[in-house]
C-alpha cells in the first residue's frame, strides 16, 4: 500500500503552490500526454457515449503545485505570464525551491518523506498548467471569512474533544479510521505527488468515479431524480447529476455536519462541473456553498490530464490494525496514570 501518510501532507498545508502537475510516471503510472489541439480552423468536438451523453471517461491526474488560496503578495492577480511562469517552472526543475511559500508542495519539507525514493522527484515531474494563481476563482483569490458562528460551532467541537481524544475510536479522526481520506472526499482537492488518479466510467443514467486513494466508487445517477430525505445524512452527502450540454453537473446535498469541510456544517451544498475540454483534458470546476459557515459561495477550478493508468489498489489497513494500537496504549497509560496517583 502507499502510506496514507504521504497523501495527508496534501490537505490545506501542503496545498500552498504555483504549477500545475498532471501525473508522473510512478508505480508504472505513465505521464500524460499533452492536449492534442485541433488541426487549424477546425473546432475540437466532445466524444460521445453510446447513449448520446458527453463522453467523460477515462484515468485523469488532477495532481497539483497550484495553491488552493493566492498568496497574499499577488493580491487580485489571477494569472501568471508566461515569463513568471517559466522562471517559476525552472526553479522546480532545477531544485532550486527553498521553503518559499509561493512554491507550496514542491518547497522542502523537513517533516515529509524523501518523495524520490518513491518516484515522486518534483524535479522531473511533467507539468501542464491553466497558469492560475490559485485554485479559487476571481479577484480575492481565497475562502470567504468564516462567519462568527462557524468558528464558535468549530471551537466548541474541539473543545469538546480535548481530553478524550483517545476514549474510543469515534474520537479519532475520519482519515486515522480509513473512512474518508484527504483527496478522495469532495469537493475534490488535489494534491502535489500521489494518490491524484480517478477513473470515470458511464453506463445509461450512471456516472461511476474511482478514487486511486482508498479504492473508493462514487456512483451518480444522472436520471434527475430528486435527492434523498433531509433526515439522511451522509459522510459524502448525496449526489445526483444532470447533462448541461458538455458539461455534467452534480449537485451534492444532505452531508452531515462531521464531515466538516474546512469547516462547513449539514447545510453545504456543493455543485461540481466536468467538461472535457481535449482529447487529453477535462476541467473541474466546483462550487461551495454554506450560509452557516461563510457568507458568500466560492468556486474553484482544477485542469485534469488524462493518463494511462492502471489505478492500482490502495490498500488502508490503519482501521484495522493502528487503531486499535492507539487505543490500547491509551488504556495503559491510564492504568499508569492510575497506579501512579494511587502511590
Amino acid at each position: 500500500m502507499r502510506h496514507p501518510s504521504l497523501a495527508l501532507t496534501a490537505a490545506p498545508a501542503a496545498m500552498t503552490l504555483v504549477l500545475l502537475l498532471a501525473q508522473a510516471a510512478v508505480f508504472g503510472q505513465t505521464s500524460p500526454p499533452s492536449a492534442k489541439a485541433a488541426p487549424a480552423g477546425k473546432a475540437w468536438t466532445a466524444p460521445r457515449t453510446p447513449d448520446g451523453q458527453p463522453d467523460l471517461q477515462g484515468i485523469w491526474g488532477n495532481a497539483t503545485l497550484t495553491p488552493l488560496e493566492r498568496p497574499k503578495g499577488l493580491g487580485t492577480k489571477e494569472f501568471y505570464t508566461e515569463q513568471e511562469f517559466a522562471e517559476l517552472a525552472k526553479r522546480v526543475r532545477s531544485g532550486d525551491v527553498g521553503e518559499e511559500a509561493d512554491l507550496g508542495a514542491a518547497a522542502n519539507q523537513t517533516l515529509r518523506y524523501d518523495l524520490s525514493l518513491y518516484g515522486f522527484d518534483i524535479t522531473k515531474a511533467s507539468f501542464a498548467s491553466n497558469k492560475r494563481t490559485s485554485l479559487i476563482v476571481g479577484p480575492e483569490g481565497v475562502v470567504p471569512p468564516m462567519l462568527p458562528e462557524a468558528r464558535q460551532r468549530n471551537a466548541d467541537r474541539v473543545a469538546k474533544n480535548k481530553g478524550h481524544e483517545f476514549d474510543s475510536y469515534e474520537n479519532r479522526p475520519l482519515q486515522e479510521r480509513c473512512i474518508l481520506m484527504g483527496q478522495e472526499r469532495i469537493p475534490m482537492l488535489p494534491g502535489a505527488n500521489d494518490n491524484n488518479e480517478l477513473q470515470i466510467v458511464q453506463g445509461a443514467g450512471y456516472v461511476a468515479m474511482l478514487h486511486e486513494i482508498d479504492h473508493s466508487t462514487r456512483v451518480i445517477p444522472t436520471s434527475g431524480r430528486p435527492h434523498i430525505p433531509a433526515n439522511i445524512r451522509q459522510w459524502q452527502g448525496d449526489s445526483v447529476g444532470h447533462w448541461e450540454g458538455n458539461t455534467l453537473v452534480v449537485d451534492t446535498t444532505n452531508f452531515t455536519g462531521l464531515t466538516a469541510f474546512r469547516g462547513s456544517g449539514e447545510k453545504l451544498h456543493l455543485v461540481e462541473r466536468f467538461t472535457r475540454t481535449g482529447d487529453d483534458t477535462l476541467m473541474y470546476r466546483f462550487t461551495v456553498e454554506d450560509p452557516a459557515t461563510w457568507d458568500k459561495p466560492w468556486t474553484a477550478e482544477i485542469p485534469m490530464a488524462k493518463t494511462k493508468g492502471p489505478v492500482y489498489e490502495w490498500a488502508c489497513h490503519e482501521g484495522n490494525s493502528e487503531l486499535p494500537t492507539i487505543l490500547h496504549g491509551a488504556r495503559v497509560a491510564e492504568e499508569e496514570a492510575a497506579l501512579k496517583a494511587a502511590k
